[in-house]
């Protein structure tokens, strides 16, 4: 197992990637609130930010339970990324745009 010294350049711009991808995922979700598309976008570079560091950690201390969270994460995003985008549809086919101001309009 290294130790915190044993830090290398790469494992540091592992880190600051999977920063910098969280950074812009969040900055997605809060600075655009209208296209639903957009914020679905940013929900899944969330979480493969997420993964991203979930395998460096884990080959970073020599463990596969970081291996099993990605595939359990990235199945969930799947799921999730499906069910969104069939919701998006139906949404655009009912109200022709997929602006999320009349969101509210769709409860029975």
């Amino acid at each position: 197992m290294l130790g915190f010294r044993a830090l290398s350049f790469c494992m540091i711009a592992y880190i600051f990637l999977s920063f910098i991808l969280f950074l812009i995922g969040i900055l997605g979700i809060f600075l655009n609130r209208k296209n639903l598309l957009l914020m679905l976008m940013s929900i899944e570079l969330l979480l493969l930010a997420i993964n991203l560091n979930f395998l460096f950690f884990s080959l970073w201390i020599d463990d596969l339970m970081g291996h099993l969270f990605t595939l359990f994460i990235l199945t969930v995003a799947a799921a999730e990324s499906a069910i969104g985008l069939a919701l998006l549809v139906v949404y655009y086919r009912v109200r022709g745009n997929i602006s999320i101001e009349y969101m509210n309009l769709l409860r029975g």
